[in-house]
């Protein structure tokens, strides 16, 4: 368990804005995520959001192929993952699988890599697999100069983020929602659906592949 303040997920956040602007991730740019839901996977949301680039994240219980039909549609620069993820007391291992993504998404340029299972991670496996040349970070070391975050004036209609639908009757259709629609439907639904106010407290037990990830952050 571990329990995040605002100060701490506002440094965190500038501390990885500032690091995807070093690998030249820019508004428009896709940035995607192979994580469950952790407090880094919500900081890497709003650090991508601040620069006006596009998130879109899959949930490390689907395999490469449920993922790469998903994130070969919207060319993504930089990937954050894990090496694993925990369910029902069960310690699950995905490095395979993200070795696999960074090897078929041609137009990656970084990983950012969290090691969530365990101290160890594939870094160097990740380093030794790559045909072309591909930036891979710690996650610790993504975050570890400090930054104010800032953030990027974009239209109301700017892409914040792609969903998908299920993919069950073909392939997955990318779904966009822009950051002022997204403002407006959110506050319609945790104030006139939900019933939300100062003090609630909201919950939704969800993957990060499913938009109720993305409503409840």
């Amino acid at each position: 368990r571990v329990e995040v303040c605002w100060n701490e997920l506002a440094a965190e956040v500038g501390a990885l804005t500032a690091t995807l602007k070093r690998l030249g991730v820019e508004s428009g740019d896709r940035v995607v995520s192979y994580m469950p839901n952790i407090p880094e996977t919500i900081s890497a949301l709003l650090a991508t959001a601040s620069l006006g680039a596009t998130w879109s994240s899959c949930s490390p219980d689907m395999g490469s192929v449920g993922v790469l039909d998903r994130f070969r549609q919207i060319d993504p620069k930089v990937l954050f993952a894990v090496d694993g993820y925990r369910y029902g007391g069960k310690d699950f291992d995905r490095r395979e699988i993200v070795r696999e993504l960074v090897r078929q998404l041609p137009t990656l340029e970084a990983v950012i890599y969290v090691p969530y299972l365990r101290a160890d991670s594939v870094l160097d496996q990740l380093s030794r697999d790559r045909a072309r040349r591909i930036t891979v970070l710690s996650h610790a070391d993504a975050v570890a100069h400090a930054a104010a975050p800032a953030f990027t004036l974009v239209p109301f209609d700017h892409p914040l983020w792609v969903v998908y639908s299920s993919g069950t009757t073909g392939m997955p259709k990318p779904i966009v929602h822009g950051h002022g629609g997204t403002v407006i439907e959110n506050l319609k639904s945790q104030l006139m659906h939900y019933d939300l106010r100062a003090g609630d407290r909201f919950f939704w037990f969800t993957s990060t592949s499913w938009i109720m990830w993305n409503l409840l952050v």
